[in-house]
């Protein structure tokens, strides 16, 4: 079946760094409609950063310049490297990808609306002041 499974995360520092990996298993990885999402205590869900359906990284305001999503096809993993990390990163932190064969669409779409079909368990991102 398929498995999204997140690793990495940890207590920080504010200016601190952390990478992320995802390692994808039991589907046919594909560099689209893949990316990182977040909940923070109190907070709803966000997109962070995905890989669009035109396989185009797109970010959400908030980690823009701080943030880069990158993968390694041949090994079905995709990664999360945050940069210069703030309090208000600290939250849960997802893996999704479109696993159904839909579309994810393009640009902020893709970030901000579309429901991916598969989720990992998350990973835990601490940053203190």
């Amino acid at each position: 079946q398929v498995q999204l499974v997140e690793s990495g995360g940890g207590s920080v520092q504010a200016g601190g760094s952390l990478r992320l990996s995802c390692a994808a298993s039991g589907y046919i990885y594909s560099a689209k409609c893949i990316g990182w999402f977040r909940q923070g205590p109190g907070k709803e869900r966000e997109g962070v950063a995905v890989y669009d359906g035109y396989g185009t990284a797109v970010y959400a305001d908030s980690v823009k310049g701080r943030f880069t999503i990158s993968q390694e096809y041949d090994k079905n993993t995709l990664y999360l490297h945050m940069n210069s990390l703030k309090p208000e990163d600290t939250a849960m932190y997802y893996c999704a990808s479109e696993t159904r064969g839909r579309w994810c669409g393009s640009g902020w779409y893709s970030v901000r609306f579309f429901e991916y079909s598969s989720w990992g368990q998350g990973t835990q991102v601490t940053v203190s002041s």
